[in-house]
């Protein structure tokens, strides 16, 4: 592992050295690569900084203890060391950790896709709550969102909706939330005061550009209709309303959040191009079987991975266990506590795993 974190400190010095050539910006793809390779070796190099610092300062340590004679002394020298090793010992981790394969989508915009599953207009008006929660999630992040497609119910629920969020590493924060999540609670609409439970489906998709995915638009059929629910004056008045069929695979998008028919075409053959990534991702990960069952889950749309129980005010994920008696601060998009406990479970395995290999 050291020779390795030598290796990438020499390349980080590499990197700022070619970033002060005086003509590095005239070549900006060259500049912006540079950038990011510098962005993603900062954090590594920071802490191996700090672990060779706390290195030379336990072997400082070690050599004064062996020539100092003054008891009082000896105890700070002694107190000295035993930082310095649990310092270490926790940079170590920090640098596996660090020292990860890296999801090459982590950086990637992510398109959602909310579907109601069981519980009819209850499951839509749960859906519509999640997607506030994401929205709201992503408004603290300050990235941005669009939206897609969506299908309303006429009583403030989404049937399906669809949207964009912007920002740089959206994919490394969200894609854990693919999957079935549940509610538990008493429907507006039920007048008995009973219990119900309902259920919809997550999906997270990394942004897929061209050069991700190349897609054949021989295997495209685009038909147009007039758009209908709620849009204002041209709603059923023009054809701008766009359904994009997928002829191999069968897959079916529709768009009709735009005026524009050339903008809903770009929008579905955007959500089209991001499920055909994600097709592919799904392949290689049934071929990598081993490192999928390693992870905390990051795709399985039939998954059960949250339950959202209203009468006792909490939000359980059964992934890692963990239980939060705070369910209006996660429905506000307060989902930190969440996404990063997940996010150590998965570095926790891979770790594991990482070592049994070893």
């Amino acid at each position: 592992m050291f020779d390795k974190l030598e290796n990438l400190l020499i390349r980080f010095e590499e990197v700022l050295g070619e970033l002060g050539e005086p003509d590095v910006a005239n070549n900006q793809e060259r500049f912006q690569k540079l950038m990011k390779e510098q962005s993603d070796l900062q954090p590594i190099v920071d802490a191996y900084r700090e672990y060779k610092k706390c290195r030379q300062t336990e072997e400082d340590s070690l050599a004064m203890l062996e020539e100092e004679s003054d008891e009082e002394m000896r105890e700070m020298l002694k107190e000295e060391l035993s930082q310095s090793k649990k310092d270490m010992a926790e940079l170590e981790k920090k640098l596996k950790i660090l020292l990860l394969p890296k999801d090459p989508n982590d950086s990637k915009n992510v398109i959602v896709e909310i579907r109601a599953g069981a519980g009819g207009d209850e499951a839509a008006l749960f859906a519509a709550d999640i997607y506030r929660m994401y929205v709201k999630y992503a408004e603290n992040q300050r990235w941005k969102t669009e939206m897609l497609n969506m299908n309303e119910n006429g009583i403030g629920g989404f049937k399906e909706v669809i949207f964009m969020i912007n920002g740089n590493g959206a994919y490394s924060r969200l894609k854990y939330e693919s999957g079935v999540h549940r509610v538990q609670r008493v429907p507006e609409t039920e007048s008995g005061g009973r219990i119900h439970t309902s259920t919809i489906t997550v999906a997270i998709m990394p942004e897929a550009e061209e050069i991700d995915f190349q897609l054949d638009m021989n295997d495209c059929k685009f038909d147009v209709f007039r758009a209908s629910g709620n849009g204002g004056q041209c709603v059923n008045t023009t054809d701008s309303a766009v359904r994009l069929t997928h002829i191999p695979t069968g897959i079916v998008i529709s768009c009709q959040d735009e005026k524009s028919q050339l903008k809903n075409k770009e929008k579905a053959l955007k959500v089209l191009r991001s499920r055909l990534y994600e097709m592919e991702l799904e392949k290689q990960h049934d071929a990598e079987a081993e490192a999928r069952r390693s992870q905390v889950g990051t795709g399985d749309r039939s998954e059960k991975i949250r339950t959202y129980n209203f009468p006792q005010g909490r939000v359980t994920d059964h992934r890692i266990k963990l239980t939060l008696h705070r369910l209006e601060a996660v429905l506000g998009g307060d989902l930190e506590e969440i996404i990063d406990s997940l996010t150590a479970a998965d570095q926790a395995l891979r770790l594991s795993r990482l070592n049994e290999e070893n």
